[in-house]
């Protein structure tokens, strides 16, 4: 079976051009050239996802450049290692990159170990901060609310029968607030009920 050479070439936005990249590409013979205009931030890209069954082993996918298939570097690791296990070999001609060459090869290892290193800081990052908040008394999730003007709220919903607008704006309470505590109250009286009725 005869190697085929596929192109894929992408811009972000209709408005850009693709003839640059149509023109480097063709120079090169591809027997087909798929072409996108989505930004690479997109997960599900058509043609990129018709070119990913298309290939067979022994083919060649050539791009332009790393940021024309790849959105992050674990996207593009992804991609490439996609490719590599059918057998497939991408060429990049701005980077000069060939992942069937030990040139490729070495540079695929640098760029898994700095999506490693990405990942390990991003995670670094996010224990310091949740150290950080908890040590000023900020946990995470939903911000504290003030008791005070919770026990303000219920005691004006259930005492004084005030509607919940009204409790929102003399106390400034959110709706959804009001409603989650009075929820927990009516909760808590069932579950009072219940307790009574118990033997």
């Amino acid at each position: 079976m005869t190697e085929k050479i596929y192109g894929y070439a992408r811009v972000s936005t209709r408005q850009q051009d693709l003839a640059r990249q149509l023109d480097l590409l063709n120079s090169y013979g591809c027997h087909k050239i798929y072409t996108e205009k989505v930004s690479g931030a997109h997960t599900n890209r058509a043609e990129l996802n018709k070119l990913k069954k298309r290939v067979k082993a022994s083919d060649q996918v050539l791009i332009e450049s790393f940021s024309r298939l790849g959105r992050s570097t674990k996207d593009l690791i992804d991609l490439v290692s996609f490719f590599e296990e059918k057998g497939v070999k991408v060429i990049s001609i701005k980077e000069n990159f060939d992942t069937q060459t030990p040139q490729g090869k070495l540079m695929m290892t640098v760029f898994q170990a700095f999506s490693q290193f990405e990942r390990d800081i991003i995670v670094e990052r996010t224990r310091e901060g949740l150290d950080s908040a908890r040590a000023r008394g900020k946990i995470g999730g939903r911000p504290r609310v003030n008791q005070q003007l919770v026990q303000q709220a219920v005691t004006m919903y259930y005492e004084q029968a005030y509607p919940v607008d009204v409790i929102c704006e003399r106390t400034g309470l959110k709706k959804a607030t009001v409603y989650r505590y009075l929820q927990e109250v009516k909760k808590q009286e069932a579950f009072t009920k219940i307790e009574h009725a118990l033997p």
